[in-house]
């Protein structure tokens, strides 16, 4: 089975473009109703089913939730299970998890898969429409940008990723050309959107065009998004890489290194699985098995089965 792709929330899983990529699996947020337990046992059986489990959690996600996820991760006491922390906005990343849900069914590691989150989440545009930046903290807002929220009818184009981008594109006598100054992608995307409680086709009617978009889908507005942009009057949108050759070719193309501290391939600075960085290339001669060795003779040793490999130390 391929490594598991796992959400925290069932919004950010989008339906896959075929028939071949695997669902996300959702792991619920903490609360009365879902202990400790369940978590450990919802991880245990994804475990069970598919030997790695890859987590991706927004950065807005309540503390209690991200406490959780930890905890039951230390109790299995498995270095196959990767919680990735990603700054995207909810609807970016559903998409990333959609993207990496196609790549799983490739020949990719999972050591690669869980480190590709973070190359890809570069590749994807992730922003919004507006109706007010005043509680906005995610993406600087300068003064005279909070002053213009509070007239009546404006809106403001917001891109949080790669780089954050703002433009005023209507209200008041001022109002800009927001295509001509919210800079796009350079390739080939897709662009997907979710409505909320802001009626305006700006992101259809202008954004889609100057961006050259190869084609427009709507989905359902993540839950978290209005927390992630202190605001409900929005239209959140994101431009991703839709072609599965391509983003094959991407991760493809990106060196692989081994973890010097859990084994696992990796791609990038740091290690998706057990977050040890990189090493700098004269120290990569030092080998997973000399610090293994190190590790038992210096101090505690927890160690964990893999489902076709030799046992590892956790990481930090």
């Amino acid at each position: 089975m391929p490594t598991a792709i796992a959400v925290t929330s069932a919004d950010l899983v989008l339906p896959p473009p075929d028939g071949q990529t695997p669902n996300a699996a959702v792991l619920r947020p903490a609360g009365k109703e879902h202990t400790l337990e369940h978590t450990l046992a919802e991880l245990q059986t994804l475990l069970d089913q598919h030997g790695y489990v890859v987590v991706l959690y927004p950065a807005s996600l309540p503390d209690r939730t991200v406490h959780r996820l930890h905890t039951a991760r230390a109790l299995l006491e498995s270095d196959r299970i990767a919680l990735l922390r990603l700054d995207l906005p909810p609807l970016g990343l559903a998409t990333l998890a959609l993207q990496l849900r196609q790549l799983a069914l490739c020949d990719f590691s999972p050591g690669v898969l869980a480190s590709a989150a973070r190359l890809l989440s570069h590749y994807i545009y992730a922003g919004a429409l507006l109706g007010s930046v005043a509680k906005l903290d995610r993406v600087p807002v300068g003064l005279g940008s909070h002053a213009k929220s509070w007239v009546p009818g404006s809106q403001f184009a917001v891109l949080a990723t790669p780089a954050p981008q703002l433009v005023k594109v209507s209200g008041g006598n001022a109002a800009v050309q927001g295509p001509a100054l919210l800079q796009g992608p350079g390739f080939g995307t897709q662009l997907l959107i979710a409505r909320s409680q802001l009626s305006s086709d700006w992101v259809t009617a202008q954004l889609a065009p100057a961006w050259r978009v190869q084609g427009v889908a709507e989905a359902p507005l993540p839950a978290e998004s209005a927390r992630w942009w202190a605001t409900g009057k929005l239209v959140e949108f994101a431009a991703a890489i839709p072609d599965i050759t391509m983003l094959y070719q991407l991760v493809s193309s990106v060196q692989r290194e081994d973890c010097h501290w859990c084994g696992l391939e990796l791609i990038g600075g740091r290690c998706g699985f057990c977050a040890a960085p990189l090493l700098p290339r004269d120290q990569r001669t030092r080998t997973h098995a000399v610090g293994r060795r190190e590790l038992a003779e210096g101090g505690t040793r927890v160690l964990t089965p893999g489902p076709a490999q030799a046992r590892r130390a956790i990481g930090p």
